[in-house]
């Protein structure tokens, strides 16, 4: 989560509930859309050696390999921040005493 959506997150305690889920919903297909043209660009980059219109068998292993690899790259990163996240309230806390 960047400190965009995370400060426009803080700002939607105010609002309608209804709309407040719409937001977050909202924000999570945009994020999701963004890993989708992230994850393409990069696996057709890397595999993608000549277009024709047929994939080969070798681009087609490329493209599954890339695609596993980038979405255990990403929950690792998840996980990983999900952790820092969590160690990090009780540091914050002991700063504002």
């Amino acid at each position: 989560m960047d400190s965009s959506s995370s400060s426009s997150a803080a700002g939607l305690g105010s609002l309608d509930p209804q709309l407040q889920h719409f937001i977050e919903v909202e924000t999570q297909k945009q994020r999701f859309q963004q890993l989708v043209h992230q994850m393409t660009e990069l696996c057709w980059e890397k595999c993608m050696d000549k277009p024709g219109p047929k994939l080969d068998n070798r681009a087609e292993a490329c493209f599954v390999n890339c695609v596993e690899r980038f979405i255990d790259t990403s929950q690792f990163i998840l996980n990983r921040l999900e952790q820092t996240q969590k160690s990090k309230p009780a540091f914050s806390e002991s700063l504002s005493d």
